[in-house]
């Protein structure tokens, strides 16, 4: 009578990657791997209406996720309100991200954007005005423009991608910044390709719109 298992002698058969844990149980080397975190911008669409923001923040702070900047703002749709979110997380905390938005209620539609998509931010820049000349030649190296001025100081707009902001704080540094507001980063996607889609236009990576739409914010 033949013992043992059918198949090729034990030093022979295929090993399955990964260690085990204490309790024996084989751990995949895929979820156990270091992901770098990366920068990125995720661009939501939500119902205009009161508690949007709130929800939103409280799944961030709930999930202890890394975030950058938030803004919101109307649409061309009264009805809509876009938030733009820039995250720096490895990538399944980004795909974790998307998928806890899209169960929120107010959430109609989530996206991550490209690398090229078109990224802007205002900051204000109140300097000491003691070399006026200077801050005036430096705001129109950088595309800015004084919007506010005194004796003492004044006060620059610069608009543009998050590295042109920083490169011209760094720059109008050498007169003394006295404050600083930034808006964040805003964005939407170039061309014709949809930011984020509306509940009317669902395209093929919202075709669950519907299903996604009657989740609560608790089903986390």
């Amino acid at each position: 009578m033949k013992k043992g298992l059918e198949g090729p002698p034990p030093a022979d058969r295929p090993t399955p990657a990964g260690r085990r844990n204490k309790q024996g149980i084989r751990i995949d080397p895929e979820v156990e791997a270091t992901h770098e975190p990366r920068r990125t911008v995720i661009s939501a669409l939500v119902t205009h209406e009161p508690g949007v923001l709130s929800d939103v923040s409280g799944l961030f702070s709930r999930r202890q996720f890394n975030i950058e900047s938030l803004t919101v703002g109307p649409t061309e749709d009264e009805d809509h309100a876009r938030i733009t979110i820039v995250v720096e997380e490895p990538d399944p905390g980004i795909d974790q991200i998307e998928k806890q938005l899209r169960k929120l209620v107010p959430v109609i539609s989530v996206r991550e954007l490209e690398p090229d998509a078109m990224r802007r931010e205002l900051a204000l820049i109140k300097v000491d005005a003691s070399r006026p000349d200077q801050v005036a030649a430096v705001a129109e190296m950088y595309g800015g423009k004084t919007v506010d001025s005194s004796p003492e100081t004044a006060t620059i707009e610069v608009t543009g991608a998050r590295q042109k902001i920083e490169a011209a704080i760094d720059t109008f540094s050498q007169f003394g910044v006295r404050e600083i507001s930034r808006t964040g980063t805003t964005a939407l996607a170039r061309g014709t390709d949809r930011t984020a889609a509306s509940s009317t236009a669902q395209p093929a990576d919202e075709a669950n719109y519907e299903d996604q739409y009657t989740h609560t914010a608790n089903d986390d």
